[in-house]
């Protein structure tokens, strides 16, 4: 008899087509939490990193079971323009999760764990990503092949460089070798923002957009910002004693509020374009994985300007962390619903139902 979990595993979640963004989960999970224990908060975010604290594993394991069940889709997701990028999700949540051990006061044994799986998986993804969709001989038009999905290599980029520099306190005969490689991995997040904003920027303005392309992804435009900002304020809280960021804190001090200004002018646009899709054009409203990508950036926003302006001495922007932490929560909830009504009868059904005969033997 063939093992019925296995089974079970393959007809009910349908991993074949699994979306490698479904990580944004887990992403979106820790980054609102972190949002409301900024605020002041504690009984929500225990409860958010209690759900994560299953999520993230469980999605480590469904993950593997593709890779199993289904290694070849796995291997041409890596090669598909508008899926690869969401490799990227599985490096920002460790690194995001780890953040958030660190600020609970997990044992930093188990932060250093999350910093370690977050760097090399940075390393494996970006190179892996880049490269085969670099050497593969047929590519789809620009309006085909990207979308704001691109923006999660920022966002992966930008969390391993705010862990490594959270991190250095506890490894102190270490803190510079992290600080300077969380500086270099900032500067390279800037610059592969500018690089990939430009193209969706062009693709956006001077080809068409249908409604369904503009999908929830597209606020990574304003998420990878925020990170940016985060990454800068982390970069000044723990590396004052570094001597090359104290000899260029003027240069992250200035690029860290034009990546925060950047994500503010990012908000009113997304949000006119969310109305044109959904009032004017009135694209149906269902979830869907991608749904987590717009969800993530909410969260940043919030906990990026909480801690500028803490950084900065700017209590006038603390009511516009609060006001994006609870707008936050909201979106959170009102999509976490639609996953626990979109997939958990097929996670249901894929843990309890009877096998069909045809698959014995």
């Amino acid at each position: 008899m063939h093992d019925t979990r296995l089974d079970a595993i393959r007809h009910g979640l349908h991993l074949r087509r699994l979306h490698p963004a479904y990580f944004a989960l887990a992403m979106a999970t820790s980054i609102v939490s972190i949002a409301l224990r900024d605020s002041g908060l504690s009984a929500i975010p225990d409860a958010l990193f209690a759900v994560n604290v299953v999520v993230y594993p469980a999605l480590i394991l469904i993950s593997l079971a593709r890779l199993i069940v289904y290694p070849q889709e796995c291997v041409a997701d890596l090669a598909d323009h508008r899926r690869a990028q969401g490799y990227f999700t599985f490096v920002a949540a460790t690194a995001v999760m780890g953040l958030e051990c660190r600020i609970v006061g997990a044992p930093p044994a188990l932060v250093i764990a999350f910093w370690w799986l977050a760097f090399l998986a940075w390393v494996v993804v970006m190179y892996a990503v880049f490269a085969t969709l670099i050497i593969k001989q047929r590519k789809p038009r620009i309006e085909r092949g990207l979308d704001g999905g691109w923006l999660l290599s920022i966002v992966a980029t930008q969390a391993v460089a705010i862990l490594g520099a959270a991190l250095a306190p506890l490894v102190p005969e270490h803190a510079h070798a992290h600080l300077f490689l969380a500086l270099v991995l900032w500067l390279v997040g800037g610059m592969l923002y500018i690089w990939i904003i430009s193209l969706i920027f062009y693709r956006s303005v001077f080809f068409r957009l249908a409604p369904s392309e503009l999908t929830p992804p597209y606020w990574i435009s304003m998420g990878a910002m925020a990170i940016s900002t985060l990454a800068g304020v982390y970069l000044l809280d723990y590396g004052a004693d570094l001597p090359v960021i104290q000899a260029a804190r003027s240069f992250i001090v200035g690029f860290t509020l034009l990546f925060w200004a950047t994500a503010t002018w990012w908000i009113p646009l997304l949000i006119v374009l969310e109305a044109w899709r959904h009032l004017w054009r009135r694209y149906p409203l269902s979830y869907e994985p991608l749904d987590w990508g717009a969800v993530f950036p909410f969260g940043m926003y919030a906990t990026c300007t909480w801690n500028l302006a803490r950084a900065l001495d700017m209590d006038l922007l603390r009511p516009i962390a609060v006001f994006f932490a609870w707008a936050a929560l909201i979106l959170w909830l009102l999509t976490f619903i639609g996953w626990i009504l979109a997939d958990a009868p097929e996670l249901w059904r894929a843990t309890f139902r009877k096998v069909p005969d045809h698959h014995r033997t």
